[in-house]
């Protein structure tokens, strides 16, 4: 279906129509434990490779602007007090990627496509519509002295390690953690924070630690979804 409908998936036109063929029609909310994980508007919703957002275009509002980044207003009040207390730590966090349109994270994805060939920017990129930085609740986080600026090797700088420690004390989440691919099908970002809320951050982080019997570290995992290593079309 893929080569039929423009070889790498040539932007956004052919990705929306792909995504037309398997998002569902607007159906009532379903709870799962306690959180709306379907609606694009909840700060617990579960996009990945499964689970696009419906509607695949949702522009989240309202958002806040934080320097040349911007998040949706629930998110940017905890990232920015999260930042100013880290600061107060003499850890400063810097805002690398916010929020991105649709159209935006079809530019994004269509060019590692190019460099990489579509199967490595499966990895590295999520397509349109199902991007968590779509929804206006994920922030890609550095150091000022861009040390290890979207690599492995974050977790270990000032701010890779501050994050990891505190995140979920803001309602943040390292969303695709590491050893997690098969799950997430991402690889290790230890810089790429999802707001889901304090309440759920918790959970979440109580189920990471390690030596925890229950070793959950992924929305996947939590909400007894199953694992999204690949899309469905």
């Amino acid at each position: 279906m893929k080569q039929r409908l423009g070889g790498l998936l040539g932007g956004a036109a052919a990705l929306s129509l792909l995504a037309g063929l398997v998002v569902p029609s607007p159906a009532a909310a379903v709870m799962v434990k306690g959180y709306e994980i379907d609606d694009p508007k909840s700060p617990t919703v579960v996009v990945n490779k499964h689970r696009p957002l419906n509607p695949v275009t949702h522009v989240p509002q309202p958002l806040t602007r934080i320097k040349t980044e911007q998040l949706r207003a629930d998110a940017a009040q905890a990232y920015q007090q999260m930042v100013k207390d880290a600061k107060a730590q003499r850890v400063n966090i810097v805002a690398v990627s916010g929020y991105r349109s649709y159209d935006h994270q079809a530019s994004l994805y269509d060019s590692y496509v190019q460099q990489y060939g579509q199967e490595t920017a499966d990895t590295i990129a999520a397509r349109p519509g199902h991007s968590e930085h779509q929804t206006g609740l994920a922030m890609d986080v550095g150091n000022a002295s861009g040390a290890c600026a979207l690599q492995d090797c974050f977790e270990g700088t000032p701010v890779g390690a501050w994050v990891a420690e505190h995140a979920w004390k803001y309602g943040f989440i390292i969303r695709y953690p590491q050893g997690e691919q098969g799950t997430t099908s991402y690889k290790y970002e230890p810089w790429h924070l999802r707001y889901v809320g304090t309440d759920l951050a918790k959970k979440i982080k109580a189920g990471a630690v390690a030596g925890s019997t229950s070793d959950i570290d992924t929305l996947e995992e939590f909400f007894e979804l199953g694992r999204a290593p690949d899309y469905l079309y």
